[in-house]
């Protein structure tokens, strides 16, 4: 058993930290001030290849698996980053797994090459806003008309909808109550976002602003059967490959977001000197910062392994959960203690670490609660009655 990083995957993290390096604190300030997707990263990441780490070669990407793109997410938002810069890719990674998976092979021709070169961008449509974690309820629908398929419903919480040219879309095909089961009839569409159809209106949040969530409104939208990925009313058994690979980059995200908090609270408390001596050296800072560590270190071997199994075909629903809430869990409570660390200033958006405060709240809310997690494991790992 070797939990030390391989020479590759060393040398993804340091190719990762350089650019990164060209994108400091004030550049993310400025972002978080001004909002702005942060297209100048997100060209970087295209430039230097890493859009596509998890995308066949045969397609323009680097065919590497979930735990390197793990390593490659938690280094950027332990940058400073933080969740705007992780979020700016976050989609690219994971996303279009199901049309790997499930797409045909002109699809995967026609649709990943100009993800991987960062031509064009793309949004995850999925969430609406009465049905909430309950996917199967979606209200979306997508009517068969000859060789194409008519939208109409409202999607929410869809990030990068202002600046995206694509849209992955999960909408039901067949009634709710003319299928045996409520994951049967829906269908994923991958497709052009056409604005003179969708209505996109961003919600204004708490944090993260350089990267935009809004509200779809989607009236008589047109998609083209052969934008329909694999077969109609599979949709969410094909969604289902995204998920936890999903789990397993947030929980990679809150790690290094934690991280980022952590430096920034150690690197203070050993500088700031009150009563003749730095605070660093009363048991009272240092205490919290070090239960930080050992929290953030279990919560990145929890995100390794729930990589690990992914990526050798194994059963991880379990562990990919599990890595996303100790590492939100672990990761909001180090940027709690950077800001209590930095006492007054750490209230002052120059010392960054309220901003960090605000994005960490993101890994514990998405793109599953807490509280449904808790439910997942209790019935998937102890054996107990399904509560939801």
């Amino acid at each position: 058993m070797d939990f030390a990083l391989d020479a590759n995957q060393e040398s993804i993290r340091d190719a990762i930290e350089k650019i990164c390096a060209r994108f400091d604190d004030a550049y993310w300030l400025k972002k978080d001030k001004e909002g702005g997707f942060p297209i100048d990263f997100h060209k970087a990441m295209a430039d230097a290849g890493w859009l596509g780490i998890c995308i066949p070669e045969e397609y323009g990407g680097s065919g590497l698996g979930i735990t390197e793109a793990a390593i490659m997410m938690r280094a950027i938002s332990e940058s400073g980053a933080g969740m705007s810069g992780a979020s700016a890719v976050h989609m690219n990674v994971f996303g279009l797994n199901p049309v790997v998976v499930f797409g045909t092979p002109e699809q995967c021709e026609r649709m990943l090459p100009p993800i991987v070169s960062g031509k064009e961008k793309s949004c995850f449509a999925v969430t609406e806003p009465n049905t909430g974690l309950n996917t199967t309820q979606l209200k979306t629908r997508a009517m068969r008309d000859g060789n194409k398929y008519v939208v109409n419903g409202q999607k929410v919480w869809i990030s990068t909808a202002q600046v995206a040219e694509k849209i992955l879309l999960l909408a039901r095909t067949t009634p709710l109550e003319d299928v045996k089961s409520p994951t049967h009839g829906l269908s994923l569409f991958y497709t052009d976002l056409d604005r003179s159809k969708i209505a996109v209106h961003e919600i204004e949040k708490l944090g993260r602003k350089a990267v935009d969530s809004n509200e779809l409104f989607i009236a008589d939208f047109e998609i083209p059967v052969e934008d329909r990925i694999g077969e109609e009313g599979r949709g969410f058994e094909y969604i289902l490959h995204g998920m936890n690979p999903e789990r397993i980059l947030i929980a990679a995200e809150a790690v290094g977001l934690g991280k980022a908090a952590l430096r920034k609270a150690t690197d203070y408390a050993k500088a700031r000197n009150v009563f003749n001596r730095p605070i660093g050296q009363n048991q009272a800072i240092q205490h919290p910062l070090a239960k930080n560590w050992m929290e953030l270190e279990a919560a990145w071997l929890m995100t390794l392994s729930a990589g690990w199994q992914y990526d050798q075909g194994l059963p991880c629903g379990p562990a990919a959960n599990s890595a996303k809430y100790l590492a939100g869990e672990a990761g909001y409570h180090a940027c709690e203690q950077a800001v209590m660390t930095h006492g007054g200033f750490g209230y002052a958006k120059e010392y960054h670490v309220e901003r960090y405060l605000r994005e960490s709240l993101i890994p514990r809310i998405a793109p599953i609660s807490r509280e449904l997690i808790l439910s997942f494991i209790a019935e998937k790992a102890l054996g107990l009655p399904k509560s939801y």
